[in-house]
């Protein structure tokens, strides 16, 4: 399957998150490429396909569902997952109406993270 894109991208200002996660899509064999600075995230997708986003809310550099938007832009089929370490009402409704296929709320458990990873990955042939 040479043209289809096999990379998740995680996109998260918190490195220990970022850490967490790569070693569990590692454990459970799926590729992870780590942003810590979603501008950096968005050059990349703009020349590298990948299979999909995972991208935090609330960040620093660029507010997560603005990244979410402009990456829409760039990639409108390629699914995006969110998620928050905050409690904002409204927050998710607002990501899974700009096309989120999940919304999780941090801290989630391994299984929840990865259900939420299988179920919105394309289905390969």
């Amino acid at each position: 399957m040479p043209n289809q894109p096999e990379s998740i991208c995680v996109v998260d200002d918190d490195t220990s998150v970022l850490k967490a996660l790569r070693r569990l899509l590692y454990a459970a064999g799926l590729p992870m490429i780590p942003f810590d600075d979603p501008r950096l995230f968005l050059e990349h997708v703009k020349d590298n396909l990948i299979a999909l986003a995972v991208i935090d809310v609330w960040m620093p550099q660029l507010n997560g569902l603005e990244v979410q938007r402009r990456f829409h832009d760039i990639a409108p089929n390629t699914p995006v997952i969110m998620m928050t370490g905050r409690d904002d009402p409204g927050i998710d409704s607002i990501a899974l109406a700009q096309g989120a296929v999940a919304f999780l709320t941090k801290p989630f458990d391994d299984t929840t993270f990865l259900e939420a990873i299988h179920a919105a990955l394309p289905a390969r042939s």
